[in-house]
């Protein structure tokens, strides 16, 4: 087989396994049996390990002797860590984008926001189309909001957190989301009102402007709220889950 033919194979094996674990269609703590999956997505057996071995590095697959590869799982305790982490990388990350941002970083926060407002929130529809839009697209905003910043290592910490938290996401927010918007009180519960406040978008209106008029300190306060209001999503979904737990 030919060397660049064998390596573009395995890149496609990788990204189309990293796409369905990142949304949640592969769920946490699922069995990777290589022979369902060659057959589900026709990639042969050298390309399929390739790409669960790079996954296994991003701590998106777990690996045990004799039993083969398992998509890693998912926990409230690591979402809050990540959530502490985010804040920790993205908050300075923004002071140095606003610093050296120029117009066309500018026109790309603008562009990005403009297209992010065209999307429905995912807390009136959390079908899997709706939320993978919206949450594209969010992922461009933010990823605007701070892509001025200079320092190639907060950038590589940033794009991996936000990968794990968007996994977390999904599996500990979106996917409950969409089975709770089908009970009759869904608008009056404690998850849909933190998950309505966290999606909205007038909070990412205002962290543009607070940018774009290269207000620091007020940018980063709005985000730090941001991120406490995704902790707050969280923490409904967490109380909810406890709740509902037989005892």
């Amino acid at each position: 087989m030919d060397t660049t033919d064998s390596a573009t194979k395995a890149e496609f094996a990788y990204r189309t396994l990293r796409q369905d674990i990142l949304e949640a269609r592969l769920r946490p703590g699922v069995p990777l049996r290589l022979g369902q999956i060659r057959e589900t997505y026709g990639m042969g057996w050298t390309p399929l390990r390739e790409a669960l071995s790079r996954l296994e590095a991003e701590h998106l697959v777990t690996s045990t002797a004799n039993k083969g590869f398992t998509v890693a799982m998912v926990s409230m305790a690591e979402l809050r860590d990540l959530t502490e982490a985010r804040r920790l990388v993205e908050l300075p990350m923004l002071t140095q984008s606003i610093a050296h941002g120029d117009v066309d970083w500018e026109t790309a926060l603008v562009a990005a926001h403009f297209r992010l407002s065209r999307c429905k929130p995912p807390v009136e529809n959390p079908e899997d189309l709706f939320v993978s839009d919206w949450e594209t697209h969010h992922t461009a905003f933010h990823f605007a909001l701070v892509s001025a910043c200079k320092s190639p290592w907060q950038m590589r910490f940033y794009l991996q957190i936000h990968d794990h938290l968007r996994r977390h996401h999904r599996a500990l927010t979106f996917m409950p989301t969409l089975d709770a918007s089908k009970e009759p009180q869904w608008h009056e519960s404690p998850v849909y009102r933190a998950l309505r406040d966290a999606v909205a978008l007038e909070p990412h209106t205002e962290l543009m402007n607070a940018a774009i008029d290269r207000d620091v300190e007020r940018a980063v306060s709005l985000l730090d709220v941001h991120i406490e209001l995704t902790k707050q999503v969280f923490a409904a979904a967490d109380t909810k889950t406890k709740s509902e737990t037989p005892v």
